[in-house]
């Protein structure tokens, strides 16, 4: 029979999968390669360490049968470490940011793990920071192994004796560029020492959200203010002690913009399912390829998945939120979704056959100035208020009349995938717009709704 004694058998030995399309298109002759760490059985690169820590624990008699394991994470160190717990009969107490997203959170308790939540604004060396609430909950916790990975020695540990070698293998000597991200320093820092030592020459980037202090570190030696980022996962507010900048050649500051952006292009033109910390590296990883010739080798690392992010920037509704989501992929259904004019979040409109008084009735009611006629879901004509109150000043026995008398001709109707330039141009000449899909009038876009999107 063929099998693997347990999950962590399957950590590591990830595949290198060449990028294609991408490479095309930002006509890059340099080869390209995604180590695929989303491929573990937790989906990130942080199963090594969790192993890698835990072994350590176990050998040095600090973790023994029945204890609590105790972390600080942003989500994968902690499922990570909740893999090793689950298969060895450890117990796990996890503290987390409310930045973190709640797919990292759910997953965790779903693998057993006990969350502690800290404001992400808490500043490190304040008793509400997650760190310190971590080494609290440590040292108040009987038979507890509190890892600290952005210290610990096991960390680097394990990218230089696994991934670090899976590379060199894997590329057969011929890799002159490595790029990941900068978080606890233990991915870079690891694999980076092993490739300096095959090959000296091979260039070791950095690639790290603006708002990180290691850029600056490197360069100046100061430590800078940080400054909020919304990736998660990587990047520092102070130095850690893994984070060996003497390692990485160059640092190279990465946009939310950028990042985001280009983990959701992995997906849809590379078929690469990622996390935001993944579009932060293979940005890095592409200003880097465009200086270099075909003879180039550049392996990025791939963090974890996109499944932890479902709700975060691999949704459309959550990257308009933060004015993040790209033009093209604005659209007419998208703006009817999350639109937030305050009105009632159902279609308002009349019937024909609805008095013009009882039409005017719901305007001021629902705070609307204009409504679409609807009979058997389909759009018949239109009323504006304030050509509704010029006839009646003309005739007020209008006010029992039907809606049929006086409304004005349809708003225009539109699809729910239409574009953000189409909807301008038609929203230029109308006050607003019907969404029809499948054949009903199902929502109505107004100009305030588009000017919303900058707001």
């Amino acid at each position: 029979m063929k099998y693997y004694d347990d999950i962590l058998a399957l950590i590591g030995k990830t595949p290198l999968v060449r990028i294609n399309n991408l490479t095309k298109q930002h006509k890059i002759k340099a080869k390209v390669f995604a180590k695929m760490e989303s491929l573990n059985p937790g989906y990130s690169v942080k199963d090594r360490i969790g192993v890698s820590m835990v072994d350590w624990a176990e050998k040095e008699g600090v973790l023994k049968k029945g204890g609590t394991i105790v972390e600080a994470t942003s989500g994968n160190t902690g499922i990570g470490l909740a893999l090793v717990a689950a298969a060895r009969g450890y117990r796990c107490i996890f503290v987390l940011t409310d930045k973190v997203s709640v797919e990292k959170n759910r997953y965790l308790k779903a693998l057993g793990a006990d969350i502690v939540v800290c404001p992400a604004a808490a500043k490190p060396g304040t008793p509400d920071h997650y760190v310190a609430t971590a080494k609290r909950i440590a040292e108040e916790t009987p038979n507890s192994f509190y890892p600290d990975q952005y210290n610990h020695p096991a960390n680097p540990a394990a990218h230089y004796r696994t991934t670090g070698p899976e590379i060199w293998e894997d590329t057969e000597g011929k890799i002159t560029h490595f790029v990941a991200s900068i978080g606890t320093g233990g991915t870079i820092s690891g694999t980076g020492r092993y490739l300096k030592e095959m090959n000296p020459s091979i260039r070791v980037i950095g690639a790290d959200p603006y708002g990180s202090i290691f850029k600056v570190y490197k360069e100046s030696g100061q430590v800078p203010e940080p400054t909020p980022y919304l990736v998660e996962g990587i990047g520092q507010a102070l130095p850690t002690g893994n984070a060996d900048l003497n390692i990485i050649d160059e640092i190279i500051n990465i946009t939310d913009r950028e990042s985001f952006d280009l983990a959701r292009q992995l997906g849809r033109k590379e078929g690469i399912f990622c996390g935001g910390s993944t579009g932060t590296i293979f940005a890095g990883a592409l200003k880097v390829a465009k200086e270099l010739d075909e003879n180039a080798v550049v392996v990025f690392i791939v963090c974890d998945t996109g499944e932890h992010y479902l709700t975060k920037f691999h949704s459309d509704e959550w990257m308009k939120e933060k004015l993040l989501l790209e033009p093209q992929r604005i659209s007419a259904g998208l703006i009817l979704e999350t639109k937030n004019s305050g009105a009632p979040t159902e279609l308002l409109f009349v019937s024909p056959s609805d008095t013009v008084a009882a039409a005017l009735e719901k305007m001021n009611e629902c705070g609307v100035t204009q409504l679409p006629v609807l009979e058997d879901h389909h759009s018949v004509g239109s009323l504006r208020e304030s050509r509704v109150l010029t006839k009646l000043l003309q005739d007020r026995d209008l006010l029992e009349s039907p809606v049929a008398k006086i409304m004005d001709e349809s708003f225009p109707v539109i699809e729910p995938d239409a574009n953000l330039t189409d909807i301008k141009k038609k929203l230029q000449k109308a006050p607003a717009l019907l969404i029809e899909d499948f054949k009903r009038i199902t929502g109505i876009i107004t100009r305030s709704d588009v000017l919303d999107l900058n707001r």
